[in-house]
């Protein structure tokens, strides 16, 4: 009988100790305290083991340490040492631009810099087309980040051309993220450009997952796309190295993306952001490549690229992405595939639309997680009560990341609007301030809002109580996910 109470004393101050550890983490949520409290009070032993693998958000510290190693030791583009710029001042800006710019800067240094062109491709097979074409076009090096890479048609394509180039002298450097490019690793593309002399990294290395628990969670990811070529041409956007058809996940296809193509002086902040990566990996110094950046384009747009990681402050993300949507005077539209709000970005989307802003939102009508579909949907009748329009697309997965506003301000990257983007991966985006540019990419949310149907407060209000009540409960996971 003694040793089953010392069991249960034991248990519960076991239960205790992990409590405690949840009230004294850092940079939480309180409605994630509670989450976690109520999943390790009501189902002891799955919360506990369920926190340990899923509840630190820590990775690997070594890495991390050596990422910010790099990034306080490279030379950071366009910065003169001044502090946060004020793009009113030096770039006769509107002057409600200068907070915007101020808080993008003020993630991870990179101060808003002119002379910048874009252009925008139709589709994932021109935009995979042309990264090959301007790969083939190389004379120096290429850096390519991605964090999926299937062996399909669009990876084989890439994969051929970094062995074109890396045969006739181009260095070539590579990272794919180590879950998301599992299947390029694990093929005979990965063995031919490693044998052709192309530099391959395997970004944040899961190894024995029992083993990197100690870490934090292994899921924390590099979900980044970039890539520099001659350190003059940049790429960036939501598009992975794959497909539309996306095999892995055919079912929800096809994968929408968009892919931007970059010059100007910004390009070298995506290549600072491609070597921070690498330096936390790979003990070589690339700060010879900041020596030459690329020069500013006559009548280009104002620009600056925004990294954030575990490497960065906490929330850097949601916090731009409620400076952006406070800023908005006439019109904002967002698409996004994945939407689980913290209750900042929440409130900011509703207090905008509340004040007359015209808010849009278009989400993929089927996603490839009904986890987070539920979760996103549990959203839809506060957004609506407030005067946000949501619209579902139901062509395939809109995977596409964009932000407009006001038809000025564009940023498009390859951060979700859910807590994944916000605490766990490494993301990669781009803001720019350009009307002709921002036109652009409001023409293709267009395209996108055309082919959608409006989600209506009637159709929300005739959901089954089943489905709301497992659309809430998905939600209230989230702040643990």
């Amino acid at each position: 009988m003694a040793w089953h109470w010392i069991g249960i004393l034991a248990h519960l101050l076991l239960q205790f100790a992990f409590i405690i550890r949840v009230l004294l983490r850092p940079h939480r949520l309180p409605s994630s305290r509670i989450a976690w409290i109520a999943i390790i009070g009501a189902l002891p032993v799955i919360g506990m083991l369920a926190y340990v693998a899923l509840g630190e958000v820590d990775p690997n510290r070594k890495i991390i340490d050596r990422i910010r190693r790099a990034m306080h030791d490279l030379p950071i583009p366009g910065a003169s040492g001044q502090g946060l710029l004020d793009v009113a001042a030096h770039y006769h800006l509107p002057t409600e631009m200068v907070p915007l710019f101020r808080i993008a800067q003020s993630i991870n240094g990179y101060p808003a810099v002119p002379g910048n062109r874009g252009e925008l491709y139709p589709d994932s097979e021109v935009a995979m087309v042309a990264l090959a074409a301007a790969i083939d076009a190389a004379r120096e090096t290429v850096h390519v980040a991605f964090y999926i890479w299937l062996p399909d048609g669009n990876g084989s394509l890439i994969a051929e051309a970094l062995v074109r180039a890396a045969s006739r002298g181009v260095v070539c450097r590579v990272m794919v993220d180590d879950i998301g490019g599992r299947h390029i690793v694990k093929s005979p593309h990965w063995s031919a450009m490693q044998h052709a002399g192309v530099r391959l990294v395997r970004a944040l290395p899961v190894g024995s997952v029992l083993k990197n628990l100690a870490h934090g969670r292994f899921d924390m990811r590099n979900h980044r796309k970039i890539v520099v070529i001659d350190n003059r041409i940049g790429f960036c956007g939501s598009q992975n190295c794959a497909d539309a058809a996306f095999r892995i996940k055919a079912k929800y296809a096809p994968w929408v993306d968009v892919w931007l193509r970059l010059e100007g002086p910004v390009v070298a902040q995506n290549q600072h952001l491609f070597a921070t990566d690498w330096m936390g990996q790979v003990d070589e110094d690339l700060s010879p490549l900041f020596a030459d950046p690329a020069p500013a384009i006559e009548g280009g747009f104002v620009a600056s690229a925004v990294g954030t990681s575990a490497a960065v402050r906490y929330a850097a993300m949601p916090e731009l992405f409620a400076t952006l949507i406070a800023a908005a005077q006439g019109e904002l539209m967002i698409t996004t595939p994945y939407y689980v709000p913290d209750e900042i970005l929440q409130g900011s989307l509703c207090a905008t639309a509340r004040r007359g802003v015209a808010v849009t939102m278009i989400m993929p009508a089927r996603n490839d997680s009904w986890i987070v579909a539920g979760a996103a949907r549990s959203f839809y009748r506060e957004l609506l009560d407030a005067g946000v329009r949501i619209f579902e697309y139901p062509l395939g997965l809109l995977h596409a990341k964009t932000m407009t506003i006001d038809g000025h301000i564009t940023l498009i990257g390859s951060a979700n609007m859910d807590r994944r983007s916000f605490d766990l991966n490494f993301e990669n985006n781009v803001l720019l301030y350009d009307a002709a540019f921002t036109a652009t990419i409001r023409a293709r949310q267009q395209s996108y809002l055309g082919a959608s149907s409006e989600v209506t407060t009637e159709q929300v209000d005739a959901w089954p109580a089943w489905r709301v009540l497992a659309n809430n409960a998905l939600a209230t996971v989230g702040p643990v996910l």
